[in-house]
């Protein structure tokens, strides 16, 4: 691998750190790409190249991720796991879980209080692929 391989590759994974740690805010392409010291659109293609999603759905799966964590642990309701995980609106907050796990958030929440099994089984397991 090249240096200058090596170098991109350190840049876009401290931008999907700064998406893993702040998954809740407000993200976008340009406050990413600020962060990986690369013009917008370089950021975007780049992304997607090295892990194989573009940066904003890798950003609604890790909060999907973490939606499904508090349906299963928790016993908040779906709106306010919805607004806390960092979606704007009740509606795209199922709309999108929906396509990446695919049932709804209640029924997932049904589902998995049926199951009893160790939370790192269940959290390897239902992993939402990309």
């Amino acid at each position: 691998m090249s240096r200058a391989t090596e170098e991109t590759n350190r840049l876009m994974l401290r931008a999907r750190d700064a998406m893993d740690r702040a998954y809740a805010q407000p993200l976008d392409v340009p406050a990413l790409a600020r962060i990986a010291h690369v013009s917008e659109a370089h950021f975007s293609r780049t992304f997607r190249a090295t892990f194989g999603e573009t940066p904003h759905r890798y950003l609604q799966r890790r909060r999907v991720e973490r939606a499904m964590f508090l349906l299963r642990e928790s016993g908040r309701s779906v709106t306010e796991i919805c607004f806390e995980v960092g979606f704007g609106s009740p509606g795209t907050f199922s709309r999108t879980f929906h396509d990446i796990v695919g049932r709804s958030p209640r029924t997932y929440r049904k589902e998995a209080a049926a199951t009893v099994v160790p939370t790192c089984f269940t959290m390897a397991w239902t992993r939402p692929s990309a």
